[in-house]
């Protein structure tokens, strides 16, 4: 009898199918008992607490729809004053538009004004002035000739006065003092000589000066002299060209001190 619920594979609670057996063989055999009041008693109490569920849903419901008509009347509200502001703003605009289209207005009548006003006035100034009268005898009138010979001679004499102060005036001769160190090859080479090799260099604007021997290491010494020169005519490349060219005595040149005078 029981051999097609062996592929089911459906689990039921153990009260549940404790339930349906009692109730089976009660049904079959006819006799109230103890077990159908205990059904009874189980069925009433599954549903009362249903009840109250239905009822407490119910209740929720009516509070959401509730809520519902509160936001649709809220919205109502809001789309309402909406529409007042856009209005409002409508009627700024309009107000705006109106007073740019008289100032509009006034502006083309002012310009239709001007422009009147400007074609009455330009035949009066485009009548012609009465040309001036020759003046007679232009020839023996000279009106500017005088002032520029005047203006002429007094320039020439300034620039006579100026270059005769000026050829008057001393000019001041820039000049400096020049020391050089003058060194030989070896403490053999011939001071003296090199001495008078160096002042044989003469020109124009070179005053030489005093001098002296410094000893420089092993017996060797140098010839330090002094010279006065003017800085237009001569410079320092100048005299260590010409005191390079006694390759017999001199090995090299320095500048010691160069200050102006």
């Amino acid at each position: 009898m029981l051999e097609h619920l062996i592929h089911v594979n459906t689990w039921f609670s153990k009260y549940e199918a404790e339930l349906a057996e009692q109730t089976h063989f009660k049904a079959f055999s006819g006799k109230p008992s103890a077990t159908t009041s205990c059904v009874q008693e189980v069925k009433q109490e599954k549903v009362e607490p249903v009840k109250q569920q239905e009822q407490a849903s119910l209740s929720e419901q009516i509070r959401d729809v509730r809520k519902l008509i509160n936001k649709a009347d809220s919205t109502s509200k809001m789309s309402t004053e909406m529409d007042t502001t856009t209005e409002q703003r409508l009627l700024n605009v309009e107000e705006t538009h109106k007073n740019i289209l008289q100032m509009l207005d006034d502006l083309r009548r002012r310009v239709g004004q001007l422009e009147i006003s400007k074609q009455t006035i330009s035949p009066k100034s485009a009548e012609p002035k009465p040309a001036a009268a020759p003046a007679a005898d232009d020839d023996d009138i000279d009106l500017f000739g005088s002032d520029d010979e005047e203006q002429s001679e007094e320039t020439k004499q300034r620039l006579a006065a100026y270059a005769a102060k000026k050829s008057n005036k001393v000019q001041i001769i820039a000049k400096s003092t020049i020391v050089l160190d003058v060194k030989p090859w070896d403490d053999e080479t011939d001071l003296a000589a090199l001495e008078n090799a160096v002042r044989s260099i003469a020109a124009d604007g070179l005053v030489w000066g005093q001098s002296k021997l410094m000893p420089v290491a092993f017996g060797v010494k140098k010839l330090q002299i002094g010279c006065v020169v003017e800085d237009d005519k001569i410079g320092t490349d100048f005299l260590e060209e010409k005191i390079c060219e006694f390759e017999d005595f001199v090995q090299s040149v320095d500048i010691v001190a160069f200050n102006k005078i």
